[in-house]
């Protein structure tokens, strides 16, 4: 075997920094496959690595859940984050018979909800399944009242989940710029927050169906704006009275 290799690699180490192996010396091991250790985007075996990152976001901005929350499919992060913060909680779901649901209704056009209700809005991974997303984007807006939260995410580098997809679709990825774009045609730019989580080892983890847990706390956080795993977005409706409220 060729020592020049195990040299560079030494070297780059002893330097701190990147090393490139050359071709035929990448050692892809149990990565090997053309199928994915998990189709259950790792739920199977711990933490989703998307949902380590969803988590954290929705942890940063836990303040935010407070007073009545519209949480999309269940409540759970409302529950979580939320506490006795939360005076009420609403779940919204597409399809009828959810025992869960307290609101039935498509975002496209759920006209039934009536405006100025929320004080905050919890919208996870969810665009991704409605393909008029800008029609969703305008009635969040609408029900939230004025100076209400709405705390979203999309994903980015992503399986596509079968079960939503055979059920409403699955139409969308996102990247920050085009999550931006959406967020900026309904919420004045300078109230919206956007960030992107991930590189490339989460990434192709996170393809393969591995859990957070599988990796290392800073090789999760470690972040590569190339490879944008979920982009996180916080933005505000403004207050009457506000200079962009309209």
């Amino acid at each position: 075997m060729n020592p020049l290799p195990l040299r560079r690699w030494l070297w780059a180490k002893w330097k701190g920094i990147d090393y490139t192996p050359p071709v035929g010396w990448v050692q892809l091991g149990s990565l090997r496959r053309v199928t994915p250790i998990s189709r259950e985007f790792g739920y199977d075996r711990g933490l989703p690595i998307d949902r380590y990152y969803i988590e954290r976001f929705l942890s940063a901005n836990a303040l935010d859940i407070r007073g009545h929350v519209l949480e999309i499919a269940d409540n759970t992060y409302t529950r979580r984050f939320g506490g006795d913060r939360v005076i009420k909680s609403d779940v919204l779901h597409v399809m009828e018979g959810d025992s869960t649901a307290t609101i039935v209704g498509d975002l496209t056009c759920a006209h039934h909800i009536p405006s100025d209700t929320f004080d905050c809005v919890i919208l996870t991974q969810t665009l991704q399944f409605i393909y008029d997303v800008p029609a969703a984007l305008h009635t969040v807006r609408r029900v939230l009242k004025p100076g209400g939260v709405v705390l979203a995410t999309v994903p980015g580098i992503t399986p596509i989940s079968r079960y939503d997809l055979e059920r409403w679709g699955c139409y969308w990825a996102f990247t920050s710029l085009s999550a931006g774009r959406l967020f900026e045609a309904v919420f004045p730019a300078r109230r919206i927050s956007i960030d992107s989580h991930g590189n490339v080892l989460a990434a192709s983890a996170f393809l393969y169906g591995m859990a957070a847990e599988e990796l290392q706390q800073s090789e999760l956080d470690a972040r590569d704006p190339d490879y944008q795993v979920v982009i996180t977005v916080r933005t505000v409706r403004p207050a009457s009275g506000d200079a962009d409220a309209s």
